[in-house]
């Protein structure tokens, strides 16, 4: 199998035996775990025995093929990180590994980009490896209610909480570091919310903006969504086609363009970008000033680099709405080689490691954009 379409129509069984002759599960295999958590052996053998659980699960036959292969593949990636980031702890001899979920994530997007997958669909699998642990631990949190109701707009609560059951009982373990009375809790509490099968329902979209920048007091707050104007960011990768959708659909805002402004003080895009960024934010405080709506056009591919302008955008109390732009790979290296100065293709690749889609939790209004087309 060599595209997401033959692996739509593949048997599970299928798809395991594909994996297997990858290298990322390669690693899996030869990687060992702490024996106490872990006493089945490596993470692949670990990795089997949650695949194996999910089709034991009392809601699986209820789901399509679409949210069955979505549970499969957090299966195949969710400890996939583990080969890159497990150490000794010297204190207490035993192996753990920190961030793997966040080295997981990074490997699933890069596969499933490979594979052509649907950007919905990959993000949905990314974000539920990134999440895949915190079940368990609900408890620590205080208030308990506050993350469940934070990741019901990042991943489904409901195939969260399923896959949690699988990853708990796909383990032979020496000591219950995993009771399933913690992954009830999540489901309960979410059901109470009444968020286990949907998003959370603030009260507005600007209640929801503030929630997750933690200036929501209260949930039965209802902010006023008065707002001084209307900021467009963009964001992708150099040539997928920002400025073309910024040309259809909002051709009348004034647009402040980090590519423009190097171009007029002409300035490489790999030099020293101080100067760059400090003409563009002061080019967005003066239509913030004067409540006029724009846009600003950047490749803002990091969720700490869009956060720095959002947090600009936000002081001068402007509605974010964000645009994502990302086509297929293929479509988009060839509409960068038509631009009058092409990244080079290094460079785009480089940039695609660190590339984190944006989420609703940065904005008012999120606007994901994948086809060439209008």
């Amino acid at each position: 199998m060599n595209a997401w379409s033959d692996i739509t129509r593949a048997t599970n069984a299928q798809i395991l035996a594909w994996a297997e002759g990858q290298p990322w599960v390669r690693a899996m295999a030869v990687c060992q775990q702490d024996a106490q958590w872990h006493a089945e052996g490596d993470v692949w053998t670990h990795t089997r025995m949650v695949c194996a659980e999910l089709e034991r699960l009392t809601d699986w036959l209820a789901f399509d093929r679409a949210a069955q292969l979505q549970l499969l593949f957090t299966a195949l990636f969710h400890d996939s990180g583990k080969p890159a980031t497990t150490v000794l702890d010297p204190d207490t001899g035993r192996t753990r590994s920190p961030k793997h979920a966040l080295v997981g994530t990074e490997i699933a997007r890069r596969v499933l980009r490979e594979l052509g997958c649907d950007l919905a669909t990959r993000e949905a699998i990314a974000m539920l490896v990134r999440f895949h642990g915190r079940p368990p631990f609900l408890l620590e949190k205080d208030p308990p209610e506050r993350e469940v109701i934070s990741l019901s707009w990042q991943v489904s609560n409901r195939l969260l909480y399923l896959f949690a059951l699988a990853d708990t009982r796909g383990r032979l373990t020496k000591e219950m570091t995993r009771p399933e009375e913690n992954l009830h809790l999540w489901k309960l509490v979410a059901e109470e919310r009444d968020c286990f099968v949907q998003p959370y329902a603030f009260a507005n979209d600007h209640a929801r903006f503030l929630f997750y920048r933690d200036q929501l007091n209260s949930l039965h707050y209802t902010p006023r969504e008065d707002y001084r104007c209307t900021v467009t960011l963009m964001s992708g990768l150099p040539g997928a086609g920002k400025d073309t959708w910024l040309a259809r659909y909002r051709a009348a805002l004034p647009v402040v363009s980090l590519d423009v402004i190097r171009g007029e003080i002409d300035l490489d895009a790999t030099g020293n970008q101080g100067t760059v960024i400090q003409a563009a934010r002061e080019q967005c405080r003066e239509h913030l000033r004067a409540g006029r709506d724009f846009a600003f056009s950047a490749t803002n591919i990091t969720r700490l680099t869009r956060g720095r302008w959002i947090d600009l955008f936000a002081d001068y109390g402007a509605r974010i709405e964000i645009v994502y732009v990302e086509p297929p790979l293929r479509v988009l290296k060839a509409q960068n080689q038509r631009r009058p100065s092409p990244v080079p293709e290094g460079v785009i690749d480089r940039l695609l490691e660190k590339l984190e889609p944006p989420t609703i939790t940065e904005c008012h209004r999120l606007i994901t954009v994948e086809s060439p087309k209008p």
